[in-house]
């Protein structure tokens, strides 16, 4: 009976259409009032109880995820980043949400200095999800790698009200801001050679909340470059150093 239920609300999250959904992962779209549209994935706990509320995990892909096909930001490399969170015994411990929109191109398209076009349209996402479901508003986490590292710096340096928690994989952000960021949990990890996001950047960061009395926590990779997905993922207090993370 309890397995029916928890399919019977599944289905009622579905698209009336096409039942688009991959590896557990609901397809949708998001229109805002503008008309402007965001394809995004919803991974929505099988259990769900709608009288009680739960956790959320927004991930930002980097650049592999990027697109408009609504299934490259939960493949390839970016399955590290979203299925964490959905295996069977992780969600035994922490059913959470994992909602995973999906840029065209890159997520800060206006510079670092503002909150990006494209990342307005992901809190838009974000508040719709929330309307829908029962969200808890201090477990709202976002995590993010390479383009989406950089989108993971701007969305809390511009919103650090609204996460429990960040995870940034070899990112950059705006170390002037980052007095903004001293309260916010934060564990960045960048890889020592990275030939594209320089670790100096992640440094950066680490150093000036630290200047500002945060205390975020650091994972630099010595002998890796750009792709540390993998090992960051795998790294064994992550899952539970997130969810004991409350706002």
């Amino acid at each position: 009976m309890r397995f029916l239920t928890a399919t019977f609300v599944l289905l009622l999250a579905l698209p009336c259409a096409a039942q688009d959904v991959v590896d557990s992962f609901i397809g949708r779209v998001y229109t805002n009032a503008a008309k402007q549209r965001m394809p995004y994935r919803l991974f929505v706990p099988p259990a769900y109880d709608k009288d009680k509320q739960y956790p959320l995990v927004l991930w930002l892909h980097g650049a592999g995820g990027a697109g408009t096909n609504n299934r490259a930001q939960i493949s390839g490399d970016q399955i590290p980043g979203t299925h964490t969170w959905t295996k069977p015994q992780n969600q035994a411990r922490n059913p959470t949400f994992v909602l995973v929109p999906q840029s065209p191109t890159n997520w800060i398209s206006d510079g670092i200095e503002v909150l990006s076009p494209e990342m307005l349209l992901v809190l838009g996402i974000l508040d719709e999800v929330r309307a829908e479901f029962n969200i808890d508003a201090n477990r709202i986490y976002v995590a993010g790698q390479s383009d989406g590292g950089v989108g993971t710096w701007n969305v809390i340096t511009h919103r650090p009200d609204l996460f429990a928690a960040a995870i940034a994989l070899c990112g950059a952000g705006d170390p002037s801001q980052a007095y903004r960021l001293a309260k916010v949990p934060i564990w960045a990890f960048h890889g020592a050679r990275d030939p594209i996001i320089p670790v100096a950047e992640s440094r950066k960061m680490i150093a000036a909340i630290r200047k500002a009395g945060g205390h975020p926590r650091y994972t630099e990779y010595r002998n890796l470059a750009h792709e540390i997905w993998l090992p960051a993922f795998t790294e064994p207090d992550l899952v539970g150093w997130l969810f004991a993370q409350h706002r």
